[in-house]
């Protein structure tokens, strides 16, 4: 995460958000103590993704406008890449400390459980939908088709876009993607 982007985040959760801002204990001095026990923990995480939610959302945690896609062409044409909004893959991370009730479910050909993340991004790195949380087991595709991302495009709600290639017109916007995906 860009170091900028972090401090923001940190400065208007501390400013704005009443859980994360110091207070006293009974003798009148703020408590240092970082360790924290799982309920709290859990507590922290909780306001922590419901003041993201509060400050950001409206900026950050929504679908590309058309204006967003107007930009992502441009971008895109300007990189040669008529057409394309973002990019789209799937990540597998190992997860270390996965149950061992689980480990079948999530353990794939290496023998070891991993969790996947399916993100679209920009080339500025804004990432417009995330799909985190599948069963390392699946593939690609198996991922692709459970995520929400190409929703709008089956339901016929897709903003349109008009674009050029090798003079034929197309109307529906792109991500570029490694050779897994179907066409």
């Amino acid at each position: 995460m860009n170091k900028s982007l972090f401090i923001r985040i940190v400065h208007r959760l501390s400013m704005e958000v009443e859980y994360f801002q110091p207070t006293q204990d009974a003798v009148g001095r703020f408590d240092e103590y970082v360790r924290l026990g799982e309920t709290t923990a859990r507590k922290c995480l909780h306001h922590f993704t419901a003041g993201i939610i509060h400050l950001f959302g409206d900026e950050y945690l929504r679908r590309p406008t058309p204006e967003d896609l107007e930009r992502l062409l441009q971008i895109g044409t300007q990189r040669g890449f008529s057409g394309m909004v973002g990019s789209i893959d799937c990540m597998h991370w190992e997860w270390k400390n996965c149950s061992t009730s689980w480990k079948g479910m999530y353990s794939r050909g290496t023998g070891k459980p991993t969790i996947v993340l399916q993100a679209v991004t920009s080339s500025d790195l804004w990432i417009w939908h995330a799909f985190f949380g599948a069963p390392g087991t699946m593939n690609d595709l198996n991922i692709l088709d459970r995520s929400p991302v190409f929703d709008d495009i089956i339901n016929g709600i897709a903003p349109q876009v008009n674009f050029y290639v090798n003079g034929r017109e197309y109307h529906l916007a792109y991500y570029l993607t490694d050779g897994i995906y179907p066409k």
